[in-house]
């Protein structure tokens, strides 16, 4: 029986050793990575000042692979010309003298949050104009290093671009919007980007905007070379298409209802005066000020973009109104002056009939010579008769259509109205069908790269 005891006592005490030895054995775990990493970055071991080898530990420059994840892309401003995105930046290069011992595979990676504890490749975004870090709640960076020497550095920023537009076809243009990753010291003998294989660039689902669309994306390199070098350049080309709804709904169709509500004067009639100008003025005014708005909320650029040419022909259209009831007023003072006259001459035509009665009636016993019905036939005087009424006697030209529509209206300023409600809308209709098949059907080769078709 005291066998049996003794027996349990050390089946006991054994059971309970090799648990404290799992515990600590587990605490020896995470210690040993505390251990791998004073190895590997303790002082006098490792210098972040001195670059990684090459491929296969050769002099070669150093090879450092980028991918990028957009998150967001914030705002594109044409009047600034310039785009915000936030995106995770992820750089990856193998520095061997950071190989360690994984423990039989127990430490799949080290992971630090401080950059400056290993050789950081001076990689700069060229083209920024403003950019930040995101520190809530704690700094949005870590660096993994894996035991073959491979270090991944992931950090997320928001970076304001510059992004030069070509507004020619606004708005119904295609803008190019790049991202120019390059470094800043280190020559391509001594660094050298590269696009990860696979998919480097990495766009977040449900991508909104509020007046653009990012169609595609285009990954490219753009080295450049300078008096102290040349130095490797990464650049990803974003394609942004215009939605043109907005526009159509916000400028294009309240300005053809301006258009046409200053053809409603061609129905008022002549003499409403004030009617007819305070019509034209306002619509003119309106036009105008849709017009300053629009350029208001662009660069000013040198040449001529696609709204302009569409506020400007508007414009024209409104302020040819506008004159056409002026041309109209004077048409019909023209009028009334030529009736006037007219009248006044009827008035003396019959003062001189009137006269010429009462002469006769006082001088009754006058007596008058009756000239001769029947004249030779040599008489010149008959001749001059005779080719008077040959010429009546030719038959009329038949008149045209249109001079017998136009007859129906008397005055000239009925005329010019009438001429002018059928000409402003056909030549408007005609502007619209030059204008929408120039621009929508206009052939982009010369705005997309050739990558992009």
């Amino acid at each position: 029986m005291g066998t049996g005891h003794y027996f349990w006592a050390i089946f006991y005490f054994t059971s309970l050793c090799s648990a404290s030895l799992a515990n600590n054995a587990k605490i020896n775990f995470r210690e040993k990575e505390k251990k791998v990493l004073d190895q590997i970055l303790g002082a006098g071991k490792y210098d972040a000042r001195i670059r990684p080898s090459g491929i296969n530990g050769t002099d070669g420059p150093a090879i450092v692979r980028i991918n990028l994840f957009v998150r967001s892309i914030m705002t594109i401003s044409d009047i600034k010309m310039e785009y915000s995105v936030q995106l995770t930046f992820r750089e990856q290069w193998t520095d061997e003298r950071l190989k360690f011992d994984d423990i039989q595979g127990r430490l799949k990676y080290l992971t630090l949050t401080e950059a400056n504890r290993v050789w950081m490749p001076d990689l700069f975004f060229s083209n920024e104009k403003e950019g930040h870090f995101h520190n809530i709640i704690m700094p949005n960076v870590y660096i993994r290093i894996f035991p073959n020497g491979s270090v991944l550095y992931s950090i997320r920023i928001s970076l304001t671009l510059a992004c030069p537009m070509n507004l020619k076809l606004y708005p119904l243009d295609r803008q190019i919007c790049s991202l120019r990753m390059a470094s800043y010291g280190w020559t391509t003998n001594d660094l050298v980007f590269l696009w990860k294989e696979g998919d480097p660039v990495q766009v977040v689902k449900n991508l909104h905007l509020p007046r653009f669309t990012l169609e595609k994306f285009l990954t490219d390199y753009c080295n450049s070379k300078t008096n102290t070098g040349e130095y490797s350049c990464l650049k990803v080309d974003l394609l942004f298409k215009r939605e043109f709804s907005y526009y159509l709904i916000q400028i294009y169709i309240p300005c053809c209802m301006l258009v046409i509500v200053s053809w409603v004067s061609f129905w008022l009639d002549q003499g409403a005066v004030p009617a007819r100008v305070s019509l034209g003025v306002t619509t003119l005014l309106t036009m105008a000020t849709q017009t300053s708005g629009i350029n208001a909320s662009l660069p000013p650029v040198s040449y001529t973009k696609a709204i302009d040419v569409w506020t400007g022909v508007c414009l024209t259209f409104v302020f040819g109104a506008l004159l056409e009831f002026a041309l109209v007023n004077y048409a019909s003072r023209s009028d009334m002056h030529k009736e006037n006259m007219k009248k006044k001459r009827r008035d003396l035509e019959q003062a001189s009939l009137d006269a010429a009665s009462d002469l006769l009636d006082t001088d009754s016993n006058a007596t008058f010579a009756m000239k001769p019905l029947v004249r030779h036939p040599g008489d010149p005087l008959a001749l001059e008769k005779l080719r008077q009424c040959e010429v009546h006697m030719q038959p009329p030209k038949r008149p045209s259509c249109c001079k017998t529509w136009l007859s129906k209206f008397p005055t000239r300023s009925k005329r010019i109205d009438v001429i002018s409600r059928i000409t402003f809308p056909l030549v408007f209709a005609l502007f619209n069908l030059v204008y929408w098949s120039t621009y929508l059907f206009r052939e982009e080769e010369d705005e997309v790269p050739l990558g992009f078709v």
